[in-house]
């Protein structure tokens, strides 16, 4: 029988199988057969996030020369990342008020109407609108699956069943080039064009993760407690972020002091002010309480993943520039020589999730996770253009071990610390700050890297120009009747390569080899120097890592601890009942019956 007051969004039908986890039978924890079985459902929408990240960079370049727009490639980029980006709180606050299982299925319809339009765009502007709608489901996947790992599993259990999750984005890194290469290297496949396919692969997908979801996963009605919406609060937050995230893509090409960059800045600080005033008037309401950052784990756990983020996506942008430029690698071959980084994320994750369930301790992984990605950033920081492959797989292998000690504890560790009722929102606010970091730092580390490769190729250049080699190359009249290299050879004659253009680097693999050499020296100075950056941002990582305090963590799942807060609420609701019915009898007998009694004696004193 539904308790008054409850909301039977997740409830099965009359006739459905025994009880799911958690569902109708009190506080009892699934089973690790239920858990496993529910996870498959979460995978597959995590792949479809993960998996759409790496495919579509792969096939950018073929799309946009389909559609004739390949300029405006970056906002088709920037479209994804916006929504993507200011949905992801949203989720995490409506499915704490409303549940996981409606929103968690609805980003997966999202996603996959917005995969289906993305396959049938005629225009890159077209394209761009429908990224921006898969972007919109994309907010949800992530977050919310992580939060009803957090709902299904105790804090000291969840660390190794989040392995799982970290095995489908180490997945997706290496089969993203792999498919997005194959699709798009097809002129048709079925009759449809094959990069098409990078999208319209997500449907059928998409259609399997919700079936499995809405079969597996049966979640405990969430009480129906009286809630307003912040739309004030997601106003200002879309008015925070939407210029901000533009500036950090479009930057580079106009100009980080140009009117529009300084505009966009302009209201972006605007738009924060606002959204700071609109969540502290909100409060318990607000999408992203102000009153968990009173909380250290939370505050500097979101620091923290800010910096991560930073270092992380901004240090592993230009990784496979280095691959495919200085190294001469396809997409698929890049794909394929950072899997030894997938095993070291995997690995790191494993022994992070054993450990921690079998110790409770789990804040030396960050820590030691930080320091491998410095170490990590200032190994790859060496890299130059014969760096034996062996030396960049155990980089890879150093860096993504770092990865996997550092990305699920501090997730963790933010779920453990703040009341179950708000996880969704911490959840999905570890992952926005990081995310945030992320857009950050790949708009600084490329904008460091294309502003100083050119002085790098130049300077290269200048040391070479009296080798033997590049003399040689010169005066060989087949290299200078080559056009390939006759850009190259005018500005060698003409004093400098400032003048070169890197905007289209296909031209590199046609150069005759002693013409390419300082072109891939340069680049690899740049690179070089992002990764240093990078290693110098994570010892921030480092120090704030240590500072996170590390609190015994619960044995109760979010959904046990949820359901016992409702019984102590119900409890406390029925003893205050209680003593306002006592006191309302003893008032009765002291007003009613007396009364009687004196009524007469006063009648008799007034006379």
């Amino acid at each position: 029988m539904t308790q008054p007051g409850t909301q039977q969004t997740d409830s099965p039908p009359q006739g459905a199988p025994p009880a799911g986890p958690g569902e109708d039978r009190g506080v009892q924890p699934p089973t690790h057969r239920e858990i496993v079985a529910i996870l498959g459902g979460l995978m597959i929408g995590m792949f479809l996030a993960a998996l759409d990240q790496t495919i579509v960079a792969t096939s950018m370049r073929t799309i946009g020369d389909d559609l004739q727009g390949l300029s405006l490639q970056a906002w088709v980029t920037t479209a994804y990342l916006l929504t993507a980006t200011i949905s992801t709180p949203l989720y995490g606050k409506l499915s704490d008020v409303y549940g996981r299982k409606p929103f968690y299925l609805a980003a997966i319809s999202i996603f996959v109407v917005g995969s289906l339009l993305s396959g049938t765009a005629d225009s890159m502007y077209q394209l761009a609108l429908y990224r921006g709608v898969q972007g919109l489901g994309a907010g949800g996947l992530m977050s919310l699956a992580i939060t009803i790992l957090g709902d299904l599993v105790p804090p000291r259990e969840r660390a190794r069943y989040q392995a799982y999750f970290l095995a489908v984005f180490g997945t997706s890194s290496v089969l993203g080039p792999v498919i997005g290469g194959f699709f798009a290297g097809a002129d048709e496949i079925l009759g449809i064009a094959g990069w098409r396919w990078v999208f319209l692969v997500n449907v059928p997908l998409g259609v399997l993760g919700l079936v499995v979801v809405t079969r597996v996963l049966h979640l405990p009605p969430v009480r129906r407690v009286e809630h307003r919406i912040d739309w004030p609060g997601a106003l200002a937050l879309v008015v925070a972020l939407v210029p901000l995230l533009v500036v950090a893509e479009q930057g580079r090409s106009w100009g980080w002091t140009s009117p529009r960059a300084v505009t966009a800045y302009v209201v972006g600080a605007v738009g924060l002010v606002a959204f700071w005033l609109c969540e502290r008037r909100a409060g318990a309401d607000a999408i992203l309480p102000l009153r968990l950052f009173r909380l250290r784990v939370f505050s500097v756990g979101a620091a923290a993943n800010v910096v991560i983020g930073l270092a992380m996506f901004g240090g592993l942008a230009v990784l496979p520039l280095y691959l495919q430029i200085v190294r001469g690698q396809s997409p698929t071959q890049a794909g394929l020589t950072l899997v030894p980084f997938t095993v070291g994320i995997m690995s790191g994750s494993v022994i992070a999730g054993q450990t921690t369930s079998r110790t409770g301790r789990y804040k030396i992984f960050p820590v030691l996770g930080t320091v491998l990605m410095v170490v990590g950033c200032l190994t790859f920081a060496t890299l130059d253009v014969d760096t034996p492959f062996a030396w960049i797989f155990a980089f890879s292998v150093v860096f993504g071990l770092g990865l996997g000690f550092t990305m699920q504890p501090l997730v963790l560790a933010v779920q453990n610390a703040v009341p179950v009722q708000d996880m969704g929102v911490a959840t999905s606010s570890s992952l926005f700050f990081r995310q945030m970091g992320g857009t950050l730092g790949t708009a600084l580390f490329l904008s460091v890297l294309f502003s100083t490769v050119v002085p790098n190729i130049s300077k290269a250049f200048a040391s070479a120009a009296t080798t033997p080699e590049l003399q040689a190359a010169l005066a060989d009249p087949a290299v200078r009747a080559d056009p390939a290299n006759a850009d190259v050879v005018a500005l060698l004659e003409t004093g400098g390569t400032g003048g070169l253009g890197i905007d289209d680097s296909s031209f590199i693999s046609a150069l005759d080899p002693r013409l390419a050499r300082p072109i891939l020296e340069g680049f690899a100075q740049s690179i070089d120097l992002v990764l240093l950056l990078a290693g110098i941002v994570m010892v921030a990582g480092v120090v704030l890592t240590v500072l996170i305090p590390e609190l015994p963590l619960r044995t109760v799942s979010g959904i046990q601890g949820r359901l016992a807060d409702d019984a102590a609420a119900d409890r406390a609701a029925a003893d205050q009942a209680a003593v306002d019915e006592a006191a309302v009898d003893e008032a009765e007998r002291f007003t009613d019956g007396p009364a009687r009694v004196t009524t007469p004696t006063r009648h008799s004193l007034d006379h």
